[in-house]
């Protein structure tokens, strides 16, 4: 737990879109926790610090594989940099990614304590202020319990300032948990003085709502399973106002941040330490800053994108006999036109099936296969041979997916490992030289990262009416999240017909996989449904090729239980006798 000090990174607020002019950004060095609180300033100062706690886990000089984006990963069977040790089957209760999430966690709630406690005795604040400053800290309490009940299910409750001393409580149960969570919200959402939404360009714009506290307290009943008070929750949320942006593409840039979709989101601006790193990791060489394309996205994910007409898509329509073929003989599908005769033999001896290779024709052969898909396919994932605008140097370039690589000079989209081909992400990732300022950098992206959006209450709430058995009555919100994508509508025609409960929830899951990639939330989803080994995990053994050739093997050792919970941090069961280790880790 935390120490007997605030340490304020900087003075940041950090929520859906705040006002990039209000922020103060001196950095402070620790401030004693009997001076925090004590004036107007300080007051200000010690709320940005709570906000600041989500951010904790950002590493600005490398990847921590702690940051939501890079976590989701897990949920989609590529390679996750910091939970390597997990993919591979070696995970222990040392690994740092645990001890790290607790900590930073845990840390958010120590900030929220001190805020909740404090506010009222110590600052002298309008009762306004305070009174909305102790309803946003109960809500970022929420968040983080949340997120660590998500993990490890159950875990220690502190609700008051904790000495390192008084850090010695035992787990409480899962149940508990999500109950004090959804207290947390119900205070926060009783706070008359907390607006149920701020319009764009308010001067408070970006602090906790009302549509925040009932959408995350919405999520909180969906994983207690009281779908009728999840459902209640949402459509308090469109109640408030929020509602979809109206082009998925210009949803995920900076002009459209304070949109009313973004409900809650982590807000980054052009300077180290407060901006994302999404462009970093996610982008590629001919990215704005030569990035490292860490997190790529799987192939297994990219099948998913239906149809435009709603029906699956299957590679034996576009390529009959593709799945016939072995991954490393499909190689020859994915190869650009014109081979050199070096080139021909290269792909030969890595087992291409050179017998199918059209030399005019291979590359408007495989681009059949992305084409007329869901349209979010093309926004979110680059795809063979489509193109990106990205940067030679330092000038815009128009650049195309292509394989083998060649150069970048010639207009060949270059990754970080030129020799390995892979999909990689759009979401997120910068076009040309324009988007992030040049105060910023590639680890300094200015776009916010959201963490709510009007999008996931749409769908969880369809999940809600649809579990309860209101079938029908989820359709039409289901509905409204495939309109704005531009993909056949459910019960539209033969391939969207729904066939029932089961088969909507089927595809409400599908819905969300391809909705929210890169977003942070598909392997929380993942865990809450179950889901993650028989869907995910038993049929990904590695990072893949577009082909399906294994680039970085996993070795999937936990069918059990133990795939859905995080084991309690080695370090934390030796300083508190108290705790007791998840069932199933032994170390």
């Amino acid at each position: 737990m935390k120490r007997n000090t605030i340490i304020l990174l900087a003075g940041l607020i950090l929520a859906s879109g705040c006002k990039k002019n209000l922020l103060d950004l001196t950095p402070y060095t620790a401030i004693s926790s009997t001076t925090m609180w004590t004036n107007d300033n300080l007051t200000d100062l010690g709320m940005a610090g709570v906000y600041q706690a989500l951010r904790l886990g950002q590493n600005t000089s490398g990847d921590s594989g702690e940051e939501l984006f890079m976590l989701d990963q897990l949920g989609s069977s590529t390679q996750a940099r910091g939970a390597v040790n997990l993919l591979n089957g070696s995970s222990t209760a040392n690994d740092a990614i645990y001890a790290d999430y607790w900590k930073n966690l845990y840390e958010g709630i120590q900030r929220a304590n001190d805020a909740i406690t404090n506010i009222p005795l110590k600052s002298p604040s309008t009762a306004i202020k305070k009174a909305k400053y102790v309803a946003e800290a109960k809500f970022l309490r929420a968040y983080f319990y949340m997120k660590l009940n998500q993990l490890y299910k159950g875990v220690p409750m502190y609700l008051t300032y904790t000495t390192p001393a008084q850090a010695n409580k035992p787990r409480n149960t899962e149940a508990e948990v999500w109950n004090q969570v959804v207290t947390d919200l119900t205070d926060a959402i009783n706070e008359p003085n907390l607006p149920a939404i701020y319009s764009a360009g308010n001067a408070n714009y970006g602090h906790v709502t009302k549509g925040a506290a009932y959408a995350l307290r919405g999520k909180a009943y969906l994983y207690m399973q009281k779908y009728d008070l999840a459902a209640a929750d949402f459509q308090q949320v469109q109640n408030a106002g929020y509602g979809l942006f109206s082009n998925y593409y210009t949803l995920f840039k900076q002009a459209n941040q304070q949109c009313s979709e973004m409900i809650f989101a982590i807000q980054n601006i052009a300077i180290v330490g407060n901006g994302g790193t999404m462009q970093w990791f996610c982008g590629s060489r001919s990215s704005y800053g030569s990035c490292w394309d860490n997190y790529v996205v799987p192939p297994n994910e990219v099948d998913l994108y239906q149809n435009a007409d709603g029906s699956a898509f299957n590679w034996d329509t576009v390529l009959p006999g593709y799945s016939a073929l072995t991954p490393v003989q499909r190689e020859v599908f994915f190869l650009r036109n014109n081979l050199t005769a070096s080139e021909i033999a290269a792909a030969t001896a890595r087992g291409a099936q050179m017998s199918l290779y059209l030399p005019t024709g291979n590359e408007t052969r495989i681009a059949q296969a992305y084409a007329n898909r869901d349209p979010r396919l093309a926004v979110s994932v680059i795809t063979p041979y489509s193109i990106y605008n990205g940067v030679f140097g330092a000038n815009n370039a128009t650049l195309t997916w292509r394989w083998p690589y060649r150069a970048a000079a010639s207009g060949d989209l270059q990754t970080d490992m030129t020799g390995t081909p892979v999909y990689l992400h759009r979401k997120f990732v910068a076009e040309g030289n324009a988007e992030i300022p040049a105060t910023g950098g590639r680890n300094a992206q200015p776009l916010n990262f959201p963490l709510i959006r009007y999008a996931d209450v749409l769908l969880m709430w369809a999940e809600a009416l649809n579990e309860q058995g209101q079938t029908a009555d989820a359709v039409p919100l289901v509905n409204l999240v495939r309109a704005r994508a531009g993909v056949a509508l459910l019960n539209s025609n033969a391939a969207t017909m729904v066939a029932g409960q089961s088969d909507l929830r089927l595809r409400i899951r599908n819905e969300r996989r391809v909705e929210f990639i890169n977003e942070g939330i598909t392997y929380f989803d993942e865990l809450r449904w179950g889901t993650i080994y028989n869907d995910v995990y038993a049929n990904n053994p590695g990072e893949k090729q577009p082909w399906g050739t294994i680039i970085l093997p996993f070795t999937w050792q936990f069918g059990s239980a133990t795939t859905y919970v995080w084991p309690v941090p080695q370090a934390e069961l030796q300083r508190n006798p108290n705790l007791v280790q998840t069932p199933g880790y032994g170390w």
